[in-house]
C-alpha cells in the first residue's frame, strides 16, 4: 500500500522541458530581482534594500557615521540574501565620486580610487546616506508605494522608492542579465530635472524636442563626449553608442612639448591608463614619449606625458586616443523594467514612466494626508460639541462609574462616534481654557481649508503635475550643479583646417616609412648637394623615396599593397626640422599587420573629373572616380577588391585622357589609353589590362609621356633606356610587346619607370647596397635588348627598389619645382616596386 502511494506521488516529465521551464524560471528571477532596474526610481532591488535598510537604522545625513558592516549586516539578515561582498561592494559604488554622479551614500573611510584600489573592509568604513538620497525615501512613510513581504516573510519592504527625481537618468545604471543588459549613463540632474517639466507642460513632446533640455550623458569624471549622433540614437531608439575622451592638453616646457591628462572617461581606472600608456611606449608602439608620470593628489588628476623635441604632439596624442583608453566607447542601451517587464526605452519614455510614477506618489501621499486630515478633524469636531457641552459634559463623565459607562453615554447623549467619545475623556483640564479652545477651532478650520486642498488635488490632475513640477524646481535648486562633461564635435564633425593656415609644404617620405613635412622655404633655403638633400638625418640604409609639394589643407591618400586607402590632411603631418629624420607613417594612419604603402596621391579636392588609375600584380587594371574616396575612415577604406592571390602595385591620378604602360616580369609591356578602361565603382576588382604569361607578374605601371623615355631594370641590376615613342598603342587586355629581352644574364624586368634626363635614379639591392646615378648616365637602346649594368650584384643579391629622385644641383627652388612636376605627372604615385 506504501510503495502504491509512493509511486502515485512521482510525475513524468520531459527532461528537455524541465531544463527550460527551469531556466526560464531562473532568468526571470535573475531579470527582474537581481539584475535590471525599474524605470521608477531607476534602483536594482539591492539598491533600494540598502537604502532602505540605512533609513530603517537611522543613517540620515544628521546623524553620525555608523560602521559599513552594520549596514550590510542588516540588509542580508532581512532583505536581500546573498553575499555580503556583493552588497558591500554594491554599496562602496554608492559612496565613490568618480563612479555616481550624485552620490546616494555618504562614505567616511578608504572607498576605493579611480587607481582601481579597492574599499577598505566593510569593519574599517562607515556609512549615512547622503543628502540627495533623503530625495528618493521622501514621503516612503505616507503610503506612497506598495511594501511587500521580504524573503521570509517576516519583513516588509518597498517594491519601489518614492523617488522624487529621475534616479535613473540621473545617476545611471549597468547590469547584466540572463540575455540581455543594461547600460545607462548618468545625467546632469539639472537637465534631467527640465526635461520632465518639458514633459509636463507638453506631453506629446518628442524625443528630438526633449534632446533641447537634456543635452546627453554626463560622466562624473567629466572628459569629452565626441559628437551628438549616438545621443541621438539612443534617445530616440534606446540603444545608440556614444564616444567618450579624456581631457588633455598640449602645453611647452622648455622648448620641449608635454601632455596633461586632467580627466578621463568615465569608468577608466587611471593605474591602468598609465601602464597601458608604457606598454605601447616600451613596444615601440608610440613614439616620441620620453617619460611618463602621475602627479594626481587630492588637488585633482594630473598625468603628465613628457615628449621628444622632434615629434608632433598632437600626433601622440592622436595616437593615445587611437590605442588606449583616454579614448573609448560607450554603448547605452537603455532597458528597464515596466511593470516588471524587460522593455528598452527611448528618452520620452524613460521620464514618462518616471512622471506616471510621480503622479501614483503624489495621489498616494495626498490621499493619505487626506485621510489623515479627516480623522483630525472628525476629532476635533467631538472636543469642539463637547466645549460647547461643557457642564453637561463633565456632569456625565462624574456621574459615570467607568470609563466605558462614561464613552457610551456620551456616544449615546452627543451622537459621537467612539474615538471622538474616547478623545474627549483623554482631554486634558488645560484645554479648556479659552486659548486652548481657540486653538482647537483654528486647527480645524486649517484643517478644513487642507481637506478641500487635498480633495482638489485628487481631483484635478493638472494640480498633481504642478506639484511635481514644483517639487522639482525645489530639487534642482538645492541639488543641481553645473555640466562636467563636454559634448563637442566628434572628429568627422570638426573642420581643423579652420585653425591651419594654409601654406605650401614639403612632404617627404623615406624608403623605410619616415615622413615629415618643411615649409617650401625652407626647403628651398637648403643647398642640395652629394646624394641627397643637405641636412636630411637618414640611417645609411634610407633614403628619400617620395618628395612632392603639397598644400596644408590638401588631402594625402595612401594606398598599400591589400587594396586599401588611408587619408591624412597634410597639416597632420610632423613638421620637423630639417635634420630630423621624420616620424614613422604607422604611428598616423592605422595600417594592419604585412600591409605596406605602394602610393601616395596627394589632392586639393575630390574633383568629380578626376579619377585614380589603379594597377595590380595579376594585371588588373581599373579607374575609379576621385570622388568616390570622399568619405576615408580612420581604420582605411577599401579602395579595390584584390583577388586572393594578388596586390596593388601602382595608382596613378589621371584626368581621363592619359595613356598607360604596364611592366612585367618576363620583359613584356603594354601600352594603351585610359579610355579602354570604363569608370567602375570604388569596391569593384576591375579587367584584364595585360594578359600574363603563366608564372609571369606586373612589376610596374606608370602614364606615359610621349616626349620622354621608358626605363627598364632588371633583378641583376641590368638597364636601359628606350624612347616612348617605340611603344605602339594597343588594345587593353592583349599580351603586349617585349620591353626587354630577358636571359639568365640580367634577370627579370623589377622597375618600368617614365622618365627624364634631369632625375637621378637611385637603386637599392636586397641586401641594402644603394647607388644613385644620373638619367643621363643609362644608354639608350631599343626594346629587344638586355641593357647595361647599372648596378654591379653579388650571386645571391637582386635588385629591390628602383626610385626616381631630384637631381642634386645648386639649384634648390628649380629641383623642388622639377620634382613637384615630375609628382604631378605621374599622378604622386610611388616608385617603388
Amino acid at each position: 500500500m506504501a510503495e502504491e502511494q509512493q509511486h502515485s506521488q512521482i510525475i513524468d516529465r520531459d527532461i528537455s522541458t524541465e531544463m527550460r521551464d527551469s531556466f526560464m524560471d531562473y532568468a526571470m528571477s535573475i531579470i527582474v530581482s537581481r539584475a535590471l532596474p525599474d524605470v521608477r526610481d531607476g534602483l536594482k532591488p539591492v539598491h533600494r534594500r540598502i537604502l532602505y535598510s540605512m533609513s530603517e537604522l537611522g543613517m540620515s545625513p544628521d546623524k553620525p557615521y555608523k560602521k559599513s558592516a552594520r549596514i550590510v549586516g542588516d540588509v542580508i539578515g532581512k532583505y536581500h540574501p546573498h553575499g555580503d561582498s556583493a552588497v558591500y561592494e554594491t554599496m562602496v559604488r554608492l559612496a565613490q565620486d568618480f563612479s555616481m554622479r550624485y552620490m546616494l551614500v555618504d562614505g567616511h573611510g578608504n572607498f576605493g580610487s579611480i587607481d582601481g584600489d579597492g574599499a577598505a573592509a566593510m569593519r574599517y568604513t562607515e556609512s549615512r546616506l547622503a543628502k540627495i538620497a533623503m530625495e528618493m525615501l521622501r514621503d516612503l512613510n505616507k503610503e506612497t508605494v506598495d511594501f511587500v513581504p521580504n524573503y521570509d516573510g517576516e519583513e516588509k519592504e518597498p517594491a519601489v522608492l518614492p523617488a522624487r527625481f529621475p534616479n535613473l537618468l540621473v545617476n545611471g545604471v549597468t547590469g547584466i542579465a540572463v540575455g540581455m543588459a543594461t547600460n545607462i549613463p548618468p545625467h546632469n540632474l539639472g537637465e534631467v530635472i527640465d526635461g520632465v517639466q518639458a514633459l509636463i507642460d507638453n506631453p506629446d513632446i518628442t524625443p528630438v524636442e526633449l534632446m533641447e533640455y537634456v543635452k546627453g550623458p554626463d560622466f562624473p569624471t567629466a572628459g569629452f563626449l565626441l559628437g551628438r549622433s549616438g545621443i541621438r540614437q539612443a534617445y530616440l531608439t534606446g540603444r545608440g553608442t556614444v564616444t567618450m575622451r579624456a581631457r588633455a592638453v598640449i602645453e611647452e616646457n622648455g622648448g620641449k612639448a608635454r601632455i596633461i591628462v586632467n580627466e578621463l572617461p568615465y569608468q577608466v581606472i587611471k593605474a591602468r591608463l598609465v601602464e597601458k600608456i608604457a606598454e605601447l611606449v616600451r613596444d615601440k608602439k608610440i613614439d616620441g614619449i620620453t617619460d611618463l608620470r602621475d602627479e594626481s593628489d587630492r588637488n585633482g588628476m594630473r598625468i603628465v606625458i613628457e615628449l621628444r623635441r622632434d615629434v608632433n604632439p598632437s600626433v601622440v596624442l592622436n595616437n593615445l586616443y587611437k590605442q588606449t583608453q583616454m579614448q573609448y566607447n560607450f554603448g547605452i542601451n537603455m532597458l528597464a523594467l515596466v511593470n516588471g517587464e524587460p522593455k528598452v526605452l527611448n528618452l520620452r519614455d524613460i521620464l514618462y514612466y518616471y512622471l506616471q510614477h510621480q503622479i501614483e506618489v503624489i495621489r498616494r501621499r495626498t490621499e493619505f494626508d487626506l485621510k489623515k486630515a479627516e480623522a483630525r478633524a472628525h476629532i476635533l469636531e467631538g472636543l469642539r460639541i463637547a466645549l460647547d457641552h461643557l457642564d453637561e459634559v463633565i456632569a456625565l463623565i462624574r456621574s459615570s462609574q467607568t470609563t466605558d459607562i462614561a464613552r457610551e453615554g456620551l456616544i449615546e447623549r452627543f451622537a459621537l462616534s467612539y474615538d471622538q467619545a474616547q478623545a474627549i475623556l483623554d482631554m486634558r483640564l488645560q484645554r479648556l481654557t479659552g486659548l486652548e479652545r481657540e486653538k482647537i477651532e483654528a486647527e480645524y478650520q486649517e484643517l478644513q481649508r487642507k481637506i478641500a486642498e487635498y480633495k482638489a488635488i485628487l481631483a484635478d490632475e493638472r494640480l498633481v503635475l504642478n506639484i511635481i513640477s514644483e517639487e522639482l524646481s525645489e530639487i534642482k535648486e538645492k541639488f543641481n550643479d553645473e555640466r562636467r562633461t563636454e559634448i563637442t564635435l566628434s572628429d568627422e564633425e570638426i573642420m581643423d583646417e579652420d585653425l591651419i593656415p594654409r601654406e605650401d609644404v614639403i612632404i617627404t617620405i623615406t624608403h623605410t616609412g619616415y615622413i615629415k613635412r618643411l615649409p617650401v622655404s625652407t626647403y628651398r633655403a637648403q643647398k642640395r648637394g652629394g646624394k641627397g638633400v643637405v641636412g636630411m638625418d637618414t640611417k645609411e640604409d634610407d633614403f628619400v623615396e617620395h618628395l612632392f609639394v603639397s598644400n596644408t589643407h590638401h588631402n594625402l591618400l595612401f594606398f598599400t599593397n591589400k587594396g586599401k586607402v588611408y587619408k591624412l590632411k597634410a597639416y597632420e603631418i610632423p613638421d620637423l626640422s630639417r635634420t630630423a629624420r621624420g616620424t614613422p607613417v604607422i604611428n598616423l594612419i592605422q595600417i594592419e599587420q604585412g600591409e605596406t604603402i605602394h602610393a601616395v596621391i596627394p589632392v586639393e579636392s575630390l574633383d568629380p573629373d578626376k579619377y585614380l588609375f589603379f594597377a595590380t600584380r595579376q594585371g588588373i587594371v581599373k579607374k575609379t572616380s576621385l570622388e568616390e574616396f570622399s568619405n576615408i575612415r580612420k581604420v582605411g577604406l577599401i579602395a579595390i577588391s584584390l583577388r586572393e592571390d594578388d596586390d596593388l602595385i601602382g595608382v596613378k591620378l589621371t584626368d581621363g585622357t592619359k595613356e598607360i604602360i604596364m611592366g612585367t616580369a618576363q620583359g613584356m609591356s603594354i601600352r594603351f589609353p585610359e579610355q579602354d578602361v570604363r569608370t567602375m565603382g570604388r569596391p569593384a576588382t576591375g579587367v584584364k589590362g595585360i594578359q600574363l604569361d603563366e608564372g609571369d607578374i606586373v612589376i610596374d605601371m606608370d602614364i606615359v609621356d610621349p616626349a620622354n623615355d621608358v626605363l627598364i631594370v632588371t633583378a641583376k641590376g641590368y638597364g636601359k633606356r628606350t624612347p616612348v615613342s617605340e611603344y605602339r598603342t594597343q588594345s587593353r587586355g592583349g599580351k603586349g610587346i617585349k620591353t626587354m629581352n630577358i636571359t639568365e644574364k640580367n634577370g627579370p624586368v623589377v622597375s618600368l619607370k617614365v622618365v627624364v634626363n634631369d632625375e637621378d635614379l637611385m637603386i637599392m639591392t636586397a641586401s641594402g647596397t644603394m647607388i644613385r646615378t644620373s638619367m643621363e648616365g643609362i644608354s639608350t637602346m631599343g626594346r629587344n635588348t638586355q641593357g647595361v649594368k647599372l648596378i654591379n650584384t653579388r650571386e645571391d643579391d637582386t635588385v629591390a627598389t628602383v626610385t626616381r629622385v631630384a637631381r642634386s644641383d645648386d639649384s634648390s627652388e628649380e629641383g623642388a619645382a622639377e620634382e613637384n612636376d615630375s609628382q604631378d605627372d605621374s599622378a604622386g604615385g610611388t616608385e617603388t616596386e
